[in-house]
């Protein structure tokens, strides 16, 4: 009887029987990571950025654009405020992707993200190559348009995109929303957040 529950076990453990669960967060968290397809972005240094650069740590995605006039600067503020706590303990980055390539040029985007964090990465790239990639990321975007054509703005997700050290998508921040307020991150929820699902896979 014991030979043959210990038989049994041994067939669990082989054949995957036993279903991990991934920790209860806030955060929308896929059991199985996704795969993000291959894409080439610029970042603001003008240097080419690829799925190589998500490899070897964590990386916090979230879009926008410079003349974002609000949930832009107010949740860099709060990537940073989480960056500074999150880096003493994981290796990270933090990616700002400029969702308009056309305005966000390289010195606008390396001045804009330097003056929220230098180490951060500000990337960009042509709308047939970034569409994609937001889109695998579980995110999106879509410019409205304006009276002139440099007038316009870029509605886009809120959201923040965690990729883990095999460059996969591993989960989705949401912000909160709240009558009267752009919809933004919660800092302390995303750092507990992020420390569950670091520490579980």
């Amino acid at each position: 009887m014991i030979r043959a529950l210990f038989i049994l076990l041994l067939g669990c453990i082989s054949t995957g029987c036993f279903e991990i669960y991934p920790p209860e967060t806030k955060a929308l968290v896929y059991a199985q990571a996704r795969e993000l397809k291959p894409f080439v972005l610029e970042d603001q240094n003008a240097k080419k950025i690829t799925n190589e650069t998500l490899q070897g740590q964590w990386n916090l995605l979230f879009l926008g654009y410079t003349h974002c006039p609000d949930i832009c600067p107010l949740t860099l503020a709060k990537l940073n405020q989480a960056y500074q706590e999150l880096s003493k303990q994981y290796a990270l980055k933090v990616w700002f992707v400029s969702v308009d390539p056309a305005r966000d040029l390289v010195e606008k985007r390396k001045q804009y993200i330097e003056y929220f964090n230098p180490d951060f990465i500000g990337a960009t790239g042509p709308h047939a190559e970034l569409f994609p990639f937001v889109r695998d990321l579980g995110l999106i975007y879509a410019i409205t348009s304006g009276q002139a054509d440099d007038e316009y703005s870029v509605d886009h997700s809120a959201s923040i995109a965690l990729v883990d050290g095999k460059g996969k998508l591993r989960a989705i921040f949401k912000p909160e929303f709240i009558q009267g307020q752009p919809p933004l991150i919660n800092t302390k929820q995303l750092i507990s957040d992020f420390k569950l699902i670091a520490d579980f896979y």
